[in-house]
């Protein structure tokens, strides 16, 4: 009967609907689109195992940014979705355990000649990160001699690094790291201003749905299903949360 009552909340219209984050290179949390426009990468690969385990299909929204998923699952719209964690995210919505840890920090192109997260927080620096994410809302908090403009993608972020109009880009090290080749004599600078957890969250008063993807996500890295995940996105060397 519990697991009735669990499954019951976490798919109300009998299907599991997953909020993903798309990016041009995929990351331990970003995935990114094959050939048919279906989503792959880690967090796709756990919503279909999610999916196999409550037996109904996965419908996937794919967004711009996380800001986007946090507000899809807080209105219910989506029944499970990863996301990293702040606390204003946590007023918000019910987050079970963690898959993966991150940093965050800046990218910053070559003519900035920034090499430290203290040589980012300079007055005139133009910095850039995603609207309405924990990596933005940081950011704000440590930057005390520049403020930090915000964009709705990746893709925008890139955009403007290439013609000039932004010197570095916050986000987090490992989402950071396959963009350095897309940015030509940027770096990844020294340092970070976060550390946090990406976690599996649920809408916010669904107790029994909380409790089944966190007995899910817990099996999954019990079993290797997280670390196979990882390897398969292309992240061998990247530890699984304990």
């Amino acid at each position: 009967m519990q697991e009735n009552n669990a499954v019951r909340e976490l798919i109300p219209t009998g299907k599991l609907r997953v909020g993903v984050v798309f990016a041009p290179a995929a990351s331990a949390f970003f995935v990114v689109k094959d050939a048919n426009g279906e989503p792959r990468g880690v967090t796709a690969d756990l919503g279909r195992e999610l999916g196999r385990k409550l037996g109904v299909p996965v419908e996937f929204m794919v967004a711009a940014n996380s800001g986007l998923i946090t507000d899809a699952t807080e209105f219910g719209a989506i029944d499970v979705s990863f996301m990293p964690v702040d606390e204003e995210r946590k007023k918000r919505v019910d987050f079970g355990p963690a898959y993966f840890l991150i940093e965050s920090t800046y990218v910053a192109t070559a003519a900035s000649g920034f090499k430290t997260v203290v040589d980012v927080d300079r007055a005139n620096a133009r910095i850039i990160g995603i609207a309405n994410t924990t990596t933005i809302r940081a950011a704000a908090r440590s930057l005390k001699n520049t403020t930090i403009a915000p964009v709705a993608s990746v893709d925008e972020a890139l955009g403007l690094m290439h013609v000039g109009k932004a010197d570095a880009f916050a986000l987090s090290r490992d989402s950071l790291t396959p963009l350095v080749a897309q940015l030509p004599g940027s770096r990844i600078v020294d340092g970070g201003f976060q550390h946090t957890a990406i976690s599996i969250a649920v809408p916010k008063n669904r107790p029994n749905a909380l409790a089944y993807v966190t007995a899910f996500l817990d099996g999954a890295k019990a079993s290797g299903s997280v670390r196979r995940a990882l390897d398969q996105a292309g992240f061998p060397n990247e530890p699984v949360a304990p």
